[in-house]
């Protein structure tokens, strides 16, 4: 069964590029989104296996307030079984101390900054965590 991993992101030339990662490197099937109601909806109907989430989301909403990727990723926690979904931040934000103070503030499993340079790394990353998710030893999965 190959795994679904949802893109949250709202820069179009970023999406594109995130999902050829992600199909092509890590042979995911991948939903893009920007649409706060559907990722909710997609997490909390268990289709997607882990998200990879864009921190400066700026038009994204949920019920028509606006929300950027820290505070969707919050919405994510709060949902039924949402506490332990993977969910990758991504952000162009790189300097010391970002990665620990989104992760704080969002509850986010990991931290990747744009540009992805090591595609391969991005992919291992995320596999670990929704290995970590079904409580499976990353590596240890066909």
């Amino acid at each position: 069964m190959v795994d679904t991993v949802l893109v949250v992101e709202d820069d179009p030339a970023n999406a594109v590029l995130i999902e050829a990662i992600l199909r092509d490197v890590g042979g995911f099937e991948v939903v893009v989104t920007e649409e706060g109601n559907r990722v909710l909806e997609l997490v909390g109907g268990g289709g997607v296996a882990a998200a990879v989430m864009d921190i400066s989301l700026g038009r994204t909403r949920v019920g028509g307030e606006k929300v950027d990727g820290i505070e969707l990723t919050r919405r994510i926690r709060q949902l039924d079984g949402g506490e332990g979904f993977p969910v990758v931040l991504l952000s162009a934000h790189a300097m010391r101390g970002d990665a620990p103070r989104f992760l704080f503030a969002s509850g986010a499993n990991d931290y990747v900054t744009k540009p992805i340079l090591d595609p391969e790394d991005f992919v291992r990353r995320i596999r670990r965590q929704i290995a970590a998710a079904r409580g499976i030893e990353a590596g240890t999965e066909g």
